[in-house]
């Protein structure tokens, strides 16, 4: 998980105007590795930022994503989360509790065909099953 002393500075360092409400949800973003959604955000920020919208939390992930400080992860078509961790990894979602999970695998090895003289620029890795929790629990 990403530690970052003055998240002003590091937002700064992308470009990007420290407002409060940006530092708030940044801050938010390193405190809860749960890639959540805008309205899991406003839920959680809205009471302490009475001039919080969610279009407000919606326009700063999208700023945030487009200097390159987060990722969007699009498991599910209706559903949009946001992930800090912004390396190559991939993710797992249990379709019991609906918790996401990274993980790490090795790009390098990954094995494809059909795709000879492409030009790879993404390459998305994710899972759905039942994680250890919800399978201790059956």
């Amino acid at each position: 998980m990403k530690e970052i002393q003055n998240i002003g500075s590091e937002l700064l360092r992308f470009d990007i105007k420290p407002s409060y409400q940006r530092i708030k949800i940044y801050d938010y973003l390193l405190k809860n590795n749960i890639h959540p959604t805008v309205d899991m955000i406003y839920k959680k920020l809205a009471d302490g930022i009475p001039t919080l919208s969610k279009t407000t939390v919606y326009n700063t992930l999208k700023l945030f994503e487009e200097h390159g400080i987060i990722k969007s992860v699009n498991i599910e078509e209706n559903e949009i989360r946001y992930d800090v961790q912004t390396h190559i990894h991939g993710h797992f979602k249990c379709e019991q509790c609906g918790a996401i999970y990274d993980f790490d695998y090795n790009y390098n090895d990954l094995k494809y065909s059909g795709l000879e003289n492409f030009i790879l620029n993404q390459t998305d890795v994710m899972i759905k099953g039942v994680c250890k929790t919800c399978a201790s629990k059956n």
